[in-house]
């Protein structure tokens, strides 16, 4: 349990917290400059003159009631920035060691080479590496502290959509196996839905919502409260190899639902994968769709759970193929099919719009 109720003076605006968190994995959005990431720097201890309580599974961070600040390096807190901040004077194995406590054992850095597989890159320096694999190396380091909480900050936004597509399954396997409770800052409300399960919505240094992630990542809040949001629709799910082609698997995820995508290289029958659909490559139609009848290839009934404003577009929220799809359309699209919450509509995606995220 994470307990936040802080205030800290910033420019132009006070940074003021209040929320309880489960905190086992937590997305924190919000537009640039509202205070994402000095709200991680006071959970780590990087920033002094804040007032409140900071308090992680019952040990107090901060309270300034009493005079208290327990020193960064007391809090078992594994901060991994956007630059990453290798040290350019290690290779990667010694900025993986830096940290580590004395008589530490191989067990914990061997780990995190382990799940982050930068075994390759042990022996190169920071300025041999490319952005991604800086990122893991940071991250790896982070981990062989035995971090209590990682918080990473926008770990994917220096990185090109490939690297993202990369470095994103670590970020699985960090949560899924070493089961540290982290906080994930993020313009990306899919990648916010895939790993986190609660969120933070931050604007102008204040809380604007917080709760259980699928409840926070509601269109209208987040595009208004932050521009910058992308909205991809994201499965995870394990590959079944279409036996008819040598080019096409079906992904069936963990509620049942079964789609037709692009078989990745090297993909085996059985291994777990992650796709990306953009908004944009959903067709919504109010008449029933065949498979036989168009030529995208993943066809489902579904009906609309909401509608929401972006801009001069909007956002229909669907409950389809066993997942809740978002669908962007525009308003002159929205009348002519008489949209509203309830109706009955079919969505049909093609194969290709399936782009794999892990």
């Amino acid at each position: 349990m994470i307990d936040l109720d802080f205030r800290l003076p910033l420019a132009p605006f006070t940074l003021n917290v209040a929320a309880k968190l489960e905190g086992d994995a937590v997305a924190v959005l919000g537009p640039s400059g509202s205070g994402k990431t000095s709200l991680l720097e006071v959970v780590a201890g990087l920033r002094r003159g804040v007032a409140g309580r900071v308090v992680v599974d019952g040990d107090v961070f901060v309270d300034s009631g009493s005079g208290k600040f327990l020193e960064p390096e007391r809090r078992r807190v594994g901060y991994v920035p956007q630059d990453s901040l290798l040290f350019p004077h290690l290779d990667a194995a010694g900025n993986v060691r830096f940290g580590l406590k004395k008589g530490a054992g191989e067990k914990t850095f061997a780990e995190a080479v382990s799940i982050l597989e930068i075994a390759p890159l042990l022996s190169r320096y920071p300025a041999t590496l490319s952005g991604g694999e800086r990122q893991r190396v940071a991250l790896a380091r982070a981990l062989a502290t035995e971090p209590r909480l990682l918080l990473l900050d926008e770990p994917l936004a220096a990185v090109d959509v490939e690297l993202k597509e990369r470095i994103l399954p670590y970020l699985l396997r960090v949560r899924d196996e070493k089961k540290i409770p982290f906080f994930y800052v993020t313009h990306n409300a899919g990648e916010a839905a895939l790993l986190a399960r609660e969120a933070l919505l931050l604007q102008d240094g204040r809380v604007r919502d917080a709760g259980r992630v699928h409840e926070v990542l509601r269109p209208a809040a987040l595009s208004s409260a932050d521009p910058e949001t992308s909205f991809e629709n994201v499965f995870a799910g394990v590959l079944e190899l279409d036996p008819a082609s040598g080019t096409t698997a079906y992904l069936r995820t963990s509620e049942g639902a079964r789609y037709l995508v692009l078989r990745p290289d090297r993909a085996a029958e059985g291994n777990r994968a992650v796709f990306g659909v953009s908004p944009d490559d959903v067709l919504v139609s109010t008449k029933a769709l065949e498979p036989s009848s168009v030529s995208a290839r993943n066809v489902f009934a579904g009906e609309v759970m909401g509608l929401e404003p972006i801009g001069a577009d909007t956002l229909a929220r669907i409950l389809a193929g066993g997942a809740e799809w978002r669908a962007k359309l525009t308003g002159a699209a929205v009348a002519d099919l008489d949209l509203s919450a309830g109706k009955a509509v079919w969505l049909a995606v093609k194969t290709h719009a399936f782009r794999r995220l892990r």
